[in-house]
This record gives structure tokens, C-alpha cells and sequence, in this order.
């Protein structure tokens, strides 16, 4: 023990490190210097930002790292050792190419204007890119505050003038929403978006706003100050101001009076050069000039370089400081330990002998204050400072997240580098993926019930006797026809854009024949479906629950915490394959949002307890990158993990195969070969298909043979949530549960589009390995890759180019590929093969060639290789100039731009399914009888023949109808855009076709949230919405209010009706007529309910 103790402090003490000084006058000088316990020293990183904080007494600190990454990453560390009210400040890069057609994100500018207006900080960190790049100093603020008058028209010039973006909704820093009397603002250089509510022209009440409900919250401010949102800020009278073009930033020094270096920022700063930073310097400025002559032999360039950046006398007159490159000890990774607490405490007890102070980083929560106890009694510090100045041995938690570093004077251990990963959440089913599919857009395809498939144009304002009323205008092959409110039930979303499907003719004998034959068709397979669910909720198989200390210590092997989607979905296979039935469960996801880690916990399960367990997936690198995962995360347990594939040497394939028959191979990982005749398993009992919408019907085929196993666990992971996949789901043939949280940090990938040019190619790839990180370069075509090839050998033949397509021979592209994937090379050159689960962590940027011959969910599949690291993700949709693009294509690469958001894949997913057609996603023998009614039709017809196959009675398709004259629209005032007016009544369509007055209400409040007080002829649209979800509920076919009394009739009774005589004259008075009249019925049913139970009660005395 003592001669271990020695070793450790050996090991632990960071050596001292040399750093250079250097006054502009004098020639170089190097000195040794020491900054209390610790040193300035390269690595690791958050000993480095320790030593940033602890010298924030000077005068000013500017530490200029060698990449925006690593800049980024001691900005985060910095801000959370730094003691509360100490200035740690970033300045951010612009993030996009020199003299590019695009603009900055207005997020990046807003916190570079905020940082020039603002008081300089403590500590100013920035990337050797951005500390030359000049800026504005621009002070103007837009300050809105409780209680003062707000003028709208001002309000809009106003935001136009900083740069902000009106839009519909907000997602974005630097966006605003102006909805009437309720205002949606993200401040560019914000943490949060808020939503203001106006009141007789004064801000009433400022709110915070969840940008994903798009509903505020609880929490209120008193003020709240815009800044720019871009770095021209135009002048009221600029003839920019209502259509500023995109890349203006680009010609800064021609809109902005004066520019200022972000060193001048902080005059008597010391200079802190990281190492690499001054080689960085020297070519980003070289890459500023080519970027500048490649753009002014095209045409206007911008502002020259000179104006826009610093020269090669950034330096002259500062005080600069130069880091050598060294390295200090980090603590272990515990999580990988036998016991890691253990591991844990035993460090934790010779860092104490030492002398040190242990502190856990990111020790929020219970797990970590009961580690720390089990030490003595642990203190809670906020900073670095607060650490140090406890005593020797002491025993910290500090709430942010860190790296791990260890110190003279202390050592700090992420809790997430011991902790076993958390709980479960609330599972989503399958309404969450068709949330996306159910709202209507002008221009989409409708089903009504009676007319057939027409083409919905827009929401218009009818005359209807004394009232008017909102109606759907549908457009069908010889007319159109207006649908009323009291037949909005009556519409379904048929799934595609009207454009180029072949209408119904009002009145034609098609639709009536389409709609029998389909209700015939789902009618008769409703019984063998139902006979499916039944046998399935009959069939056993082995009830898996794994020893608890062996799963925990794999699942703390897992370096984040789970998202609450992810936490249920790990929750629910857990309960599935302890349930003693076999489980089959659909796991639906966004690209990237930690489906595998579902696949990992799940194979621990069955492998821990003696089983077996058979991974599928679709390509050969992916089969490589699961294998070298998955030994990962069980070494140390003793099981053995292999895969078979193409790259599997016969031999080798041979003995694997044997192996597995035997039963020594716990997990098997592979592509279709693993369901080939000759593979064998003596105890499968889980097989796993990744990627599922990558494989084919002959491949299904495959795996169905592998399923006859009695009492198999299955487990399907897409991240396409297309029909295909989830019919079985629909029917209860399958468990469905949805991963839509993203991980925390994820960012979106920035899509933009834009032609070809040389200046973009070059500026992008080399951006791409400046940083750090890889770029894709993907071509639609085999015969496109020779071209691209020779054109970026003459861009950039400085980077390492890798290519993989299908005119290789297939071991090579699978050795390209996972050299590319292990880091090697600077651009992967390939066709679209790269869209299936290739996970390169390091690679950021896209370019796709001629993105118009690319599907949408192509697209977004490939979008998602880019952005999985903490860096933000940039892909170029690239068109060729002489290209002539389609309105459907037009539209498809829109929707890709305009779906930016992360999660946005179900959104995009169920867009693509419109795009292109349910018949071409499903085939003929899936898809024919949806492809006659839509997919929320079948959806309906499909519950209704189950349910009558079961011996239910059905609910019958059949909508109240309301004449109470009152006025019912939604004023193109109140909510100006068209798409969102379309939107409501498409939502209130299926609220009253489930008779969900209740969903009406939350719509009603979600609506005036949004948008403020509904003027009376919307909340009459809602009240109206309301009444007609109780008469369905109490079977009120037709209801009528005049203006001396109410009627309503029962469905099926065509005499007598029920009366209340009431004068009722104003709106007001003839909705509450209507109610008193239900409740009136409401009140004589219970009745009659009581006087019936009553006599069942004497009748048995």
C-alpha cells in the first residue's frame, strides 16, 4: 500500500511547464512562471481553465486557443470554476465561410455585438480564428419593460433594423414572432425566449417561452433588452431594412462606421498564446486572401481583408504569454472497474493521504452527495477558489459539469466518470410519431368521407343565414366545395400533396367504390389480425432480469446521462423481457438520439443471464463500429462478442459459427449472413435488427426464419418512422416506444443551400480540418466521383481524400469506410452509401453535390453523419448552376432548410411519406388499401373493423350538426398566417371526431397563449367546437338555438324533439342556451340512471 501511495504522488504532480514572454520591443525571453499550485499547462483541459481562473485578478487575461473547439470547451470549464460574478466571456466565430453567400447565425452575432457593447471581462477566450476578425461597437438596445407602451409597427421596423428574423414561431436565438397583442422574442445573444402579452398597448407580462410546446411558462421578468442580432444594423430609412439579403455581414466595413479588433477590447490584457495558436494565426489569415480573390473573380466580393481583419501586427504593443505543450495526470475512468465506487474511494483515500482536496464535478444529485459522504462530510462549493480554500483532505461536490483534472492542490472526478446511468421516464407510443403527419397545410391531400380525395385550398369566410363562418374551401377535379365547421370530422389527411394525384369528380361513382373496397378488404383482415395480437398475448418465453450489480456496472460504463425518452425506453425493454412473454418492441429515433444505448442495455440483459443474443444490421461498418462498441462496454464481463460479415476471413467465419452453435458466443453482431441457413444457435433469446428501414423483403424473409424460435425477444430499432414499420404497432402486434428528446447539448446541423462554387468547396473542407474534425463529401452518382475527385485534388491537395462508392469492390469500400470512421483521412468522397448508420464523431461538415437528386429522408439521413460531437454540424446542399430544379424538389430541399431543429426527424420523416407517396414507401401488397384512403383513414377503418372483430360495437361515423348563429372564424387578424388558420381547424377536426371537449379547452388555451384573447368570433369557434364534442358524447344528432328557444334532436329518432324555452337574442346568450340545453340532458340522464337503480334495487328486496 505505502509503495503505491508513493507512486501516486509521483504520478500525480503536474510538471512544471515553460512559458515564453514576450514584449514587442525586446527580443524573446523565456522564464519559467508558477501560479500558485498550479501551473499554466496545455493539458489537460480543465486544469488549464483552473489555471485561466485563478489568474483573473489581473489587469485583463486573453487566452487564444489553437481551434473553436478547444475554445469552446475551456470557455464551459472557466465560466463554471470562475467565483459568481467574475466575467469568463467567449468570442465566437463567425460560423460560416469567408466571403460566403450566407450569413452568419444570428445566435453567433448576437453574442459577438453583446460582448463588444458590454463591459470587458476578466477573462476573454477565443480561437486563434476569431481574435483578428473585427467588429462593430454597437450599443443600441431594444428595452422592453412591464407597463410601458409598445407601438407594434415601431416594434417590427425596430427588430428589422438589429437583424431579427419575423417568423411564424420561435426557435432560434435572433428570431421574433408578432402575433397581435402576444409578442414571441429569443434575444440574439439570449439564453431563453420569451413571450410578451399586451394589454391596451402596454406590455402586461413578460414570460418565459418553451420553444418546443410553444407555450409559456411560470417564470416573469420586469424588462428585457434586445440586442443586434446581426453585425450591420441598419439605419430606418436603408431600403435593406424589409429584405436584407443573405451574406451582408460579408461587407461589414461598408455598412458599420468604425470596426474595432477584439483585442482592443481589453487594452492591458496579457496575452495568452496556446500552443499551435500562432501557426493557426498565420494560416487563417491566408485563408481570409484566397477566400477573398476566389470570390472577387466571380463578382462583388465584400469588404477587402484589410478592413475586415487584423494583420500580421495583431501582437505588436500587447503583452504576450506563450504556452508550451505538456501534460498533467487525469483522474481514472471508474465506471470501467470491477466495482467502481470502490475504485473510487480507494483513489479518493490516497489523493487525501496526499494532502489533496477531492472535489465531484456534476454531483447534483443524490448518488453523488451519498458518494461523497461515504468520505466524511462533504462540502458544496460553487468555484475553484472556494476548492482551494479548504483544508487539506477536504471533500467537495461542485455542481457543473467538468472535466477531470488532478492539482497540486486538488483533484476533481466527474461523477459521470463513477455513477451507474439513471431511470426510466414516461414511454411515448404511437400518437407521438403521427403529431407530425396530423396537421394540415393549404395545398395537402383530403379524404371527405362523402366526396373522396380533393385538394384543400384554404380556409374562407362564408355567409351562413345570420352568421359567418369559417368553411374549408376543397378543390376536386370538376368543382369545389366548401366544407362547414359542423363537417370538419368528416376530413382526413390523406397523406401526400394534391399536386399530381388524380382528384374525385363531385358526385362520381369512384370515391363511393374506392371507400367500400377498402373498409371490405380491412374488414376481412381484422379477424386474422386480431388472431395475431391474441396468440402473441398468449406466447411465452424466458423472463430475463440480469444480476443487479453486474447490469449496473455495465450501465455506468455509459458516459452520459440518459434523456428521459431514452431512461423509458431502456424502462420499458427491461419490463418486457422480465415479463415472461416474448417482447417485440419498435424503437423510433432521431439519428443520433441513442437508440444503440436501448441495443446495449437490452443484449446485457440476455447475455448476463446465459442467453444468447443476434445484432443485425445493414452494412458492414456499422456491423464493425457495433462490434468495437459493444466490446467496449463488456470488457471485463467475460463474454465473448463477435461478428460476422463479408470482412470475416472464412476461416475465421467457420469457427465463429461453431462457436455460436456451442453457445460460447454470448453476442453475435452481423448483417444478413447471421440469418443464413448455416448459422446455428444453441440459446437465442434476443435478436436485435438495427436500422430496419435499411433492410429489404428478401432480407425480412431471412430474419423470419431466425423468429420461429419459441420464446425469441425481438427488438427493432428505425429511425424512420414510416408505416412500414409501425402498422404492427397500430394494431398492438408490436410495442412502440418513441425517442424524441435529444441528448443534452446536441445542436442542430445548420443546413444551408447554395450553388456549386470552388471558394465554397475549398473554404468548407479546409474550415472543417482547421478545427479538428472530418468532412463528407457525397455525390448522387458513381460516375460523379472521378470529377469531384480531380476538382478538390486541385482545391485542397493538401487533405487526405478517402473514397468509397459502389464501383469498388465491397471489402474496400468497407475498409475505406472504417479507416474514415477511426479518424483516418481529412474527406470521405462518396455516394450516399455513408447515409446508414456511419458514426464519425469528428466530422461536422457536409457537402452533398447535387442535393436536388437526393430523397428527402436520404437527405436527412445523411444530415445526421454530421454535428454528433459537440461541435455544431454544418451540411451544404449543393445545386449545379445549370440545373433546372422541379417545384417538387424546390419543396423538398425547403423542408430539409426549414426542418433545422433538432428532433426534427419525425416531422421530416412523415413530410417525406406525403413527398412521395405512401404506395412507393410500402409496396403494392402493405400499401394498396392505404394508398386508396390515406393513412389516417385506414387508421380509423382499421380501429373500427378491430374493434368489431373483437365483438365491440363500433363507433359510428356520424357528426352533430349545429345551427346556433353565431359568428365562428378565426380573423386572418388575430392569426395572419394562412398555414396556422389551416392548421387549427385540422386540429379541432380530429378533436371532434374523438368528442374531446376537453382537447378543445387546452387547444382554446394553447391558441390564447400564443396569440392573446381570442376576439369573439373565435372563442365562439371554440365554444361552438365544444358543444359539438357533447353532442356526439350524448348522441345529440342536430341542435338548434332561435331566438326564443333550443331543440335538439337524438341520433336516430326522426320525431320528437327536446325543448328549452329560453329568449336568447346576443351570441352570448344563444352558446348558453345550447349549454343549459345539454346540461339540461346531461342532468335528466343521471337521473334516469339513479331512478333505474333504484327500481334494480327494490325489484331484488
Amino acid at each position: 500500500m505505502a509503495a503505491r501511495k508513493r507512486m501516486n504522488r509521483a504520478r500525480l504532480r503536474p510538471p512544471a511547464v515553460a512559458v515564453s514572454s514576450r514584449q514587442p520591443s525586446a527580443g524573446l525571453g523565456v522564464q519559467r512562471i508558477h501560479l500558485g499550485d498550479c501551473h499554466v499547462i496545455a493539458e489537460p483541459e480543465g486544469l488549464l481553465a483552473a489555471c485561466l481562473v485563478e489568474r483573473l485578478g489581473e489587469t485583463g487575461l486573453v487566452f487564444v486557443a489553437r481551434s473553436e473547439g478547444r475554445a469552446a470547451r475551456l470557455h464551459r470549464a472557466a465560466r463554471a470554476l470562475a467565483p459568481r460574478g467574475a466575467a469568463v466571456a467567449l468570442l465566437p466565430g463567425w460560423d460560416c465561410l469567408p466571403y460566403d453567400r450566407v450569413s452568419p447565425s444570428r445566435a453567433v452575432m448576437g453574442q459577438r455585438m453583446a460582448l463588444a457593447a458590454g463591459p470587458p471581462p476578466g477573462l476573454l477566450i477565443a480561437s486563434a480564428e476569431t481574435i483578428g476578425q473585427r467588429l462593430p461597437r454597437v450599443t443600441e438596445r431594444l428595452r422592453l419593460a412591464r407597463g410601458e407602451a409598445l407601438e407594434a409597427e415601431a416594434l417590427r421596423r425596430g427588430l428589422l433594423r438589429l437583424g431579427y428574423a419575423l417568423d411564424q414561431r420561435v426557435d432560434e436565438p435572433g428570431e421574433a414572432a408578432l402575433h397581435g397583442e402576444v409578442i414571441d422574442l429569443w434575444p440574439a445573444a439570449g439564453a431563453a425566449a420569451w413571450r410578451l402579452r399586451l394589454e391596451a398597448g402596454c406590455v402586461a407580462v413578460i414570460q418565459r417561452l418553451d420553444i418546443l410546446s410553444q407555450r409559456s411558462l411560470g417564470e416573469e421578468m420586469e424588462a428585457l433588452e434586445l440586442g443586434p442580432a446581426s453585425e450591420v444594423v441598419l439605419a430606418a430609412d436603408d431600403p435593406l431594412l424589409e429584405a436584407r439579403p443573405p451574406g451582408l455581414e460579408h461587407g461589414l466595413a461598408e455598412h458599420a462606421a468604425t470596426l474595432i479588433a477584439p483585442l482592443d477590447l481589453l487594452p492591458q490584457a496579457t496575452i495568452l498564446l496556446d500552443a499551435g495558436a500562432e501557426a493557426a494565426l498565420d494560416q487563417r489569415r491566408a485563408e481570409v486572401a484566397e477566400a477573398f480573390r476566389t470570390r472577387i473573380a466571380l463578382g462583388p466580393a465584400g469588404s477587402p481583408p484589410e478592413a475586415l481583419h487584423c494583420g500580421e501586427d495583431l501582437l505588436d504593443g500587447r503583452r504576450v504569454e506563450r504556452v508550451a505543450e505538456g501534460e498533467a495526470a487525469a483522474p481514472p475512468r471508474f465506471a470501467e472497474a470491477e466495482d467502481p465506487e470502490a475504485a473510487f474511494l480507494d483513489y479518493a483515500e490516497a489523493q487525501r493521504e496526499a494532502g489533496r482536496r477531492i472535489a465531484i464535478a456534476g454531483g447534483r444529485g443524490r448518488g453523488a452527495r451519498r458518494l461523497a459522504q461515504r468520505l466524511g462530510a462533504a462540502v458544496p462549493v460553487a468555484d475553484w477558489p472556494a476548492l482551494q480554500a479548504l483544508p487539506p483532505g477536504g471533500i467537495a461536490l461542485i455542481e457543473a459539469d467538468l472535466p477531470g483534472f488532478e492539482a497540486e492542490a486538488a483533484s476533481l472526478v466527474p461523477y459521470a466518470s463513477i455513477r451507474a446511468a439513471g431511470g426510466a421516464g414516461r414511454d411515448r407510443g404511437a400518437e407521438a410519431l403521427f403529431a407530425a403527419s396530423a396537421r394540415l397545410q393549404p395545398g395537402d391531400a383530403v379524404i371527405h368521407l362523402d366526396h373522396g380525395l380533393g385538394a384543400l385550398e384554404c380556409v374562407e369566410q362564408v355567409d351562413a343565414g345570420e352568421a359567418q363562418v369559417d368553411c374549408l374551401r376543397l378543390r376536386y377535379a370538376d368543382a369545389t366545395q366548401v366544407v362547414p365547421f359542423d363537417e370538419l370530422d368528416r376530413i382526413w389527411r390523406y397523406g401526400a400533396e394534391a399536386e399530381g394525384l388524380s382528384l374525385d369528380r363531385l358526385g362520381g361513382e369512384s370515391w363511393p367504390k374506392r371507400r367500400a373496397e377498402a373498409e371490405a378488404a380491412v374488414a376481412a383482415g381484422a379477424q386474422a389480425l386480431l388472431g395475431l395480437v391474441q396468440a402473441r398475448e398468449r406466447a411465452r418465453a424466458p423472463a430475463l432480469r440480469p444480476p443487479p450489480e453486474a447490469y449496473a456496472r455495465l450501465a455506468a460504463r455509459f458516459p452520459h446521462d440518459p434523456t428521459e425518452d431514452q431512461a423509458a425506453a431502456i424502462h420499458a425493454v427491461l419490463g418486457d423481457l422480465a415479463s415472461g412473454r416474448p417482447m417485440d418492441r419498435l424503437v423510433c429515433g432521431d439519428v443520433g438520439f441513442g437508440k444503440t444505448e436501448v441495443a446495449i442495455r437490452a443484449a446485457a440483459v440476455a447475455a448476463l443471464t446465459g442467453h444468447q443474443v443476434a445484432l443485425l444490421a445493414p452494412t458492414t461498418v456499422l456491423v464493425r463500429q457495433h462490434l468495437e462498441s459493444f466490446r467496449r462496454r463488456f470488457e471485463g464481463f467475460g463474454l465473448r462478442i463477435e461478428a460476422l460479415s463479408r470482412l470475416t476471413p472464412p476461416a475465421e467465419a467457420r469457427e465463429i459459427k461453431a462457436a455460436m452453435a456451442r453457445g460460447e458466443v454470448a453476442i453475435t453482431i452481423g448483417t444478413q449472413a447471421l440469418a443464413a441457413r448455416g448459422v446455428r444457435f444453441r440459446d437465442l433469446a434476443l435478436m436485435i435488427v438495427d436500422e430496419e428501414q435499411r433492410f429489404g423483403a428478401a432480407q425480412k424473409e431471412q430474419f423470419r426464419r431466425l423468429r420461429q424460435a419459441d420464446g425469441l425477444h425481438m427488438l427493432t430499432l428505425t429511425a424512420t418512422p414510416i408505416p412500414r414499420t409501425l402498422q404492427a404497432a397500430l394494431v398492438g402486434l408490436r410495442e412502440l416506444s418513441v425517442i424524441a428528446t435529444p441528448p443534452a447539448r446536441r445542436q442542430p446541423v445548420r443546413t444551408i443551400r447554395a450553388p456549386v462554387e470552388d471558394a465554397l468547396l475549398a473554404g468548407a473542407l479546409r474550415r472543417e480540418a482547421r478545427r479538428g474534425g472530418q468532412s463528407f463529401c457525397v455525390c448522387p452518382r458513381i460516375e460523379d466521383i472521378a470529377p469531384m475527385r480531380e476538382r478538390l485534388a486541385g482545391l485542397v491537395p493538401d487533405l487526405a481524400l478517402i473514397e468509397a462508392h459502389g464501383g469498388l469492390p465491397a471489402a474496400e469500400v468497407d475498409a475505406a469506410m472504417v479507416r474514415f470512421a477511426e479518424g483516418e483521412g481529412d474527406v470521405l468522397l462518396s455516394t450516399n452509401i455513408v447515409e446508414a448508420g456511419l458514426d464519425v464523431p469528428r466530422a461536422n461538415t457536409m457537402l452533398v453535390f447535387r442535393a436536388d437528386r437526393f430523397g428527402l429522408a436520404q437527405l436527412h439521413q445523411l444530415r445526421g453523419r454530421v454535428g454528433r460531437g459537440r461541435a455544431r454540424g454544418v451540411v451544404y446542399l449543393l445545386t449545379g448552376p445549370e440545373a433546372r430544379i422541379g417545384l417538387a424538389t424546390e419543396r423538398r430541399l425547403a423542408t430539409l432548410e426549414a426542418l433545422d431543429r433538432v428532433g426534427a426527424g419525425f416531422a421530416i420523416s412523415a413530410r417525406d411519406l406525403d413527398l412521395r407517396g405512401a404506395g412507393d414507401l410500402l409496396g403494392e401488397e402493405q400499401a394498396g388499401h392505404l394508398k386508396l384512403v390515406g393513412l389516417e383513414l385506414y387508421r380509423h377503418l382499421l380501429d373500427r373493423a378491430l374493434a368489431k372483430a373483437r365483438g365491440e360495437a363500433p363507433p359510428e361515423a356520424w357528426s352533430p350538426g349545429l345551427a346556433i348563429g353565431v359568428d365562428a372564424y378565426v380573423p386572418p387578424g388575430h392569426v395572419p398566417e394562412e398555414a396556422l388558420r389551416v392548421s387549427l381547424h385540422g386540429r379541432l377536426a380530429g378533436l371532434l371526431r374523438a368528442g374531446d371537449a376537453a382537447g378543445v379547452e387546452a387547444l382554446e388555451d394553447e391558441m390564447e397563449d400564443r396569440f392573446g384573447p381570442a376576439p369573439a368570433p373565435l372563442a365562439q369557434l371554440f365554444a361552438l367546437a365544444r358543444i359539438a364534442a357533447r353532442c356526439r358524447r350524448l348522441g345529440i344528432e342536430k341542435l338548434e338555438v332561435g331566438p326564443n328557444a333550443a331543440a335538439a334532436r337524438r341520433r336516430g329518432q326522426e320525431t320528437g324533439r327536446l325543448l328549452l324555452r329560453r329568449p336568447s337574442t346576443t351570441p352570448e346568450e344563444r352558446l348558453a342556451t345550447a349549454e343549459a340545453l345539454l346540461a339540461s340532458l346531461v342532468k335528466a340522464r343521471a337521473g334516469a340512471r339513479r331512478e333505474r337503480s333504484s327500481a334494480r334495487r327494490r325489484a331484488a328486496r
